[in-house]
């Protein structure tokens, strides 16, 4: 196989991978071009949200093409177009056959959320000290614990078993399920997780049946409409829509309850706080790479 290199400006980092793919290219992918240099760009996407750019500033779009003559052809069609203007080809390399299976699943290891509760590809043994494990393959579905945002919301839960001990939750914004099942093996007796995005909830559905627990995976328009019904309200999604959803969500939590926020920045916490003081009291719980948690006692 050959792997064609094109070095380009975010801008067109979309249309150059469209125009690839429909070249028959086997696979797309995109770097940053600054990798290892001080210029280096860390760009991160939420679970179960897209990427907030297609690439970097200076981004190098991968294309596999089976044969050599596939790898030029295209890049002798990219060449003239108005698009590639700013581009530049890096030219065509030959790739070594490898086990892609294998390789990909080498890059994934079991993500440690405490000593005790692990996330376990299907293709790892379990850790020796873990006592709770969750059942999930990196790629294949949305929030693998692999995010601060995610692993943050993982442990609170691992702390808080007392608080979840056969009590109803909400995971609002599910992706994956992973809170959804993460809450049911710390011992929550219900469980609403529900999402915008039907693939996620058919993921949830899934994750649930893999990993032996019982949860009620949907829409939003699941959820009950009774106030203050769960004990336990989780959201890791974003910023923005966490601001909009505040009285939606604090109006689910009831007394005695807890209400459990990610997918926050650092610089974000006096933003949600604010947005949150006509309902809840939110403080910071949990920090990791520059994001937090935050919570609030009800």
């Amino acid at each position: 196989m050959f792997e064609l290199s094109i070095l380009c400006p975010e801008s067109q980092v979309e249309t150059v991978s469209d125009a690839l793919e429909a070249l028959d290219a086997l696979s797309v992918s995109v770097e940053d071009a600054d990798t290892a240099t001080p210029a280096e760009q860390a760009l991160f996407g939420e679970p179960g949200m897209p990427p907030p750019k297609a690439g970097w500033e200076r981004s190098v779009v991968k294309a596999l093409f089976a044969t050599q003559e596939q790898a030029k052809e295209a890049e002798s069609l990219l060449a003239p177009q108005d698009f590639f203007s700013d581009c530049k080809s890096l030219g065509a390399q030959e790739v070594a056959d490898q086990d892609w299976v294998r390789l990909t699943q080498s890059q994934f290891a079991p993500v440690e959320i405490t000593p005790e509760f692990w996330i376990v590809p299907t293709w790892h043994d379990k850790p020796a000290a873990a006592t709770k494990i969750i059942t999930l393959d990196p790629g294949l579905a949305f929030g693998t614990g692999t995010h601060p945002t995610t692993r943050m919301c993982l442990r609170w839960i691992a702390r808080n078993e007392a608080a979840l001990a056969k009590q109803r939750v909400l995971d609002y914004g599910c992706g994956s399920g992973i809170l959804a099942i993460g809450a049911a093996l710390y011992g929550a007796s219900f469980i609403d997780a529900v999402d915008i995005d039907e693939a996620a909830v058919q993921s949830t559905k899934d994750n649930a049946v893999a990993n032996h627990v019982t949860l009620n995976a949907g829409l939003p328009d699941q959820v009950s409409n009774a106030p203050r019904s769960y004990a336990i309200v989780l959201a890791n999604i974003l910023a923005t829509p966490l601001k909009v959803l505040a009285p939606l969500l604090t109006g689910h939590v009831s007394q005695g309850g807890h209400l459990v926020l990610a997918g926050i920045l650092e610089r974000q916490e006096d933003e949600l706080k604010a947005a949150y003081a006509p309902y809840a009291k939110l403080e910071v719980s949990d920090r990791e790479d520059g994001w937090i948690l935050m919570t609030a006692y009800f």
